[in-house]
C-alpha cells in the first residue's frame, strides 16, 4: 500500500472523533450526593426544558431559596422567596425571642398558567403561606395569602380546574383551596384522606401529590425507630378513593444507615423520571440525591430495585453553568451574593459593602450576650466530606465590649475572633459552646499581636480513608500572615440538633456587649471542599 493510501485510511478512522468533538454529550453523570450541603425538603417541578428547586431555610433571611438547573445534576440559587415572614420580636431577635428550629417549613412549589405558587408553614407565625410570581428567577415573589391553619409538610396539587393540599404526619389530610389559592375553599373538601399504620417512630410525612396518567399518587416518609428512613407510595384512581401503599425506596447509602427518602419526582422532555430525595447526613445537614425512577406496574420504583444508588446517568445534557449553593467571596461587589442568608432579619442600615470597596463591613446593631442573639450574623452552608472557611479581619474599628469573628454556627458550635476588652485592648480568643442558651468556655485567649488577623475553621464531615481525623469535627486556625497558621488543641464535636434543625454554617460576626458605635471589616470569604 502507497505511503498517501495509508494516511487516507488513518485519516478516516480518526475523523469520526474529530466530528464527535463539537457534539454535545446526551447524558450527564450524578455522583450522589448532588451537592454535598445542606438543602432540605426537595420540592422539584419541570417547565419547558428548566427545572426549579425549592427546600427549607428556617430562620435564616431571606428565606425559601429558588434553585435552578437544566439537567437535573447542577443547581443554583436564582432567587429567593421572601426577605423576611415577619418584622417582630421573632425576627429582630428581641425580648429572647427567635424562630430557631422553626420559620419557614418544606415549601411546595407547583407553575398553573404562567404562574408560579410556593406554600409553606412558618411554625413561628401558626400560619401557612402562599406566595406568587410569573418571573421565577427574578420576581418579585408577592404574599399572595396567609391562612390561619398549618398545613404541615404540604403538597400542593392543581387538578382539573381545582386546586387542593395534601399534608399531615400519620393522618394524611385533603384541603381544597380556592382555584388561585386565595384562600382555603369554603365548603370544599377538606377531610381526611390515608391513615397511615401506626409505627414507633416518624410516621408518615413529607408528603409530595400528583396526578399521572390514571392514578392519584401520595408520597412520604416513615422512620421506624431503630430501621431506617423509607420513601413509600399510596396510590388511587379516584382523588379521595382507596389509596394503596408500596415501598418505593428503602436502604442504607454511602455509609450511612439514615435512609433516603423525602423529596419530589420530576420527568424530562423524553419521558425518563427522577427523584430528589434527601439523606440525614449528620452534622452537614440534609443533602440532596438523585435517582432514577422506573415505572413498574404502575408505581414509580426508585434507585436499584428501591436500593438507593451513588451514580447514576440523567439521560439529559450538562449544564455547563455549574453549581451556586456556595461559593466564595471577594467582597467586590455592590450587592451581596445569594448564597448568603442572614441569621434572622438584618438591620440593613447596619452592613455595607460600599464603605469600603473589597470589603464587608458588619456594624454592631444592638447589644448582644451571644452570637446567637446577636444581629447581623451573616452564613453560608458548610460542605462536605470536607471544607474550611476562612477570612481575613480588620478590627481596627471595634469598640470595647466588641466581639467579631467567625463562628461554626449550630447548637453546639465554636467561635474564633477577637474581643475588645473595656479598656480598649484586644484579645484573640476561641471558645466552645455546647448548647444553644449554654455559657460558653475559653479555649484558647491571649492578646493580639496586630488589627488584621486571618481566622479559619476545617470541618471534617466524612474522614477520607485512613484519615486520623473523626466524623462532624471541626478545628480552628489564626494566622497573622496568611501563611503561617496555628491552631488551639480543641475539635469541636459538631451534632446535628433540632433545635435548630439546620446543618452547620459558617457564620461572619460582629456585636456589641457594651453599646453601638464599632465595626469589624471583612475582606474576603474563602471556602474550599476538599
Amino acid at each position: 500500500m502507497k505511503k498517501t493510501t495509508k494516511l487516507a485510511v488513518q485519516l478516516l478512522l480518526i475523523l469520526p472523533v474529530f466530528l464527535s468533538c463539537d457534539k454535545v454529550p446526551e447524558t450527564t453523570i450524578a455522583i450522589n450526593p448532588l451537592t454535598y450541603t445542606d438543602i432540605p425538603d426537595n420540592d422539584v417541578i419541570r417547565v419547558g426544558n428548566d427545572y426549579y428547586m425549592v427546600s427549607t431555610t428556617m430562620f435564616f433571611c431571606p428565606g425559601a431559596p429558588v434553585m435552578h438547573s437544566r439537567d437535573l445534576v447542577h443547581w443554583r440559587i436564582v432567587n429567593y422567596i421572601y426577605d423576611t415572614l415577619a418584622d417582630d420580636d421573632i425576627y429582630n431577635l428581641r425580648a429572647g425571642k427567635n424562630a430557631y428550629g422553626r420559620g419557614q417549613w418544606a415549601t411546595t412549589i407547583r407553575e398553573n398558567n404562567g404562574v408560579f405558587y410556593a406554600l409553606f408553614i412558618a411554625n413561628d407565625q401558626d400560619k401557612t403561606f402562599v406566595y406568587t410570581t410569573s418571573d421565577i428567577h427574578n420576581g418579585p415573589w408577592k404574599r399572595h395569602a396567609v391562612y390561619n391553619r398549618k398545613f404541615h409538610d404540604a403538597g400542593l396539587i392543581f387538578d382539573e380546574g381545582r386546586a387542593f393540599v395534601v399534608w399531615g404526619n400519620g393522618t394524611l389530610r385533603v384541603t381544597e383551596l380556592e382555584p388561585d389559592l386565595s384562600a382555603v375553599k369554603e365548603n370544599g373538601i377538606d377531610q381526611m384522606l390515608i391513615e397511615t399504620p401506626k409505627i414507633d417512630g416518624l410516621r408518615a410525612e413529607g408528603t409530595h401529590m400528583y396526578h399521572i396518567g390514571k392514578y392519584y399518587y401520595l408520597l412520604e416518609i416513615n422512620w421506624p425507630r431503630g430501621n431506617i428512613r423509607t420513601e413509600r407510595a399510596w396510590r388511587s384512581k379516584e382523588l379521595l378513593g382507596k389509596y394503596e401503599p408500596m415501598v418505593v425506596l428503602s436502604g442504607a447509602f454511602d455509609g450511612r444507615g439514615d435512609g433516603v427518602a423525602q423529596g419530589a419526582i420530576v420527568d424530562t422532555p423524553k419521558g425518563d423520571w427522577y427523584a430528589i430525595m434527601f439523606q440525614d447526613h449528620g452534622a452537614v445537614g440534609r443533602i440532596p440525591t438523585i435517582q432514577p425512577v422506573k415505572w413498574v406496574d404502575g408505581w414509580p420504583i426508585m434507585g436499584n430495585q428501591t436500593a438507593p444508588m451513588k451514580n447514576v446517568t440523567v439521560n439529559l445534557p450538562e449544564d455547563t453553568e455549574g453549581d451556586f449553593v456556595w461559593a466564595e467571596d471577594e467582597f467586590d461587589s455592590p450587592e451581596l451574593a445569594l448564597v448568603w442568608q442572614w441569621n434572622h432579619m438584618p438591620v440593613d442600615s447596619a452592613w455595607s459593602l460600599k464603605e469600603r470597596a473589597g470589603w464587608l463591613r458588619l456594624r454592631t446593631a444592638g447589644v448582644a450576650s451571644d452570637v446567637m442573639n446577636a444581629r447581623n450574623s451573616l452564613t453560608q452552608r458548610t460542605v462536605g466530606p470536607h471544607c474550611f472557611s476562612e477570612v481575613r479581619l480588620d478590627v481596627s474599628g471595634m469598640f470595647p465590649g466588641d466581639r467579631a469573628g467567625l463562628c461554626a454556627f449550630q447548637s453546639n458550635r465554636c467561635t474564633i475572633g477577637v474581643e475588645v476588652k473595656a479598656d480598649g485592648t484586644k484579645e484573640l480568643v476561641a471558645q466552645d459552646v455546647p448548647g444553644l442558651r449554654a455559657v460558653p468556655s475559653d479555649i484558647m485567649r491571649q492578646p493580639l499581636e496586630k488589627d488584621t488577623v486571618y481566622l479559619r475553621i476545617n470541618y471534617v464531615f466524612t474522614p477520607a480513608e485512613g484519615e486520623p481525623s473523626s466524623a462532624d469535627t471541626a478545628t480552628l486556625s489564626w494566622s497573622y500572615d496568611g501563611e503561617n497558621w496555628n491552631s488551639p488543641a480543641y475539635a469541636l464535636h459538631m451534632k446535628y440538633t433540632l433545635d435548630l434543625f439546620t446543618g452547620y454554617r459558617t457564620a461572619l460576626y460582629n456585636y456589641a456587649t457594651l453599646g453601638n458605635g464599632g465595626y469589624a471589616d471583612f475582606d474576603y470569604f474563602h471556602q474550599q471542599a476538599y
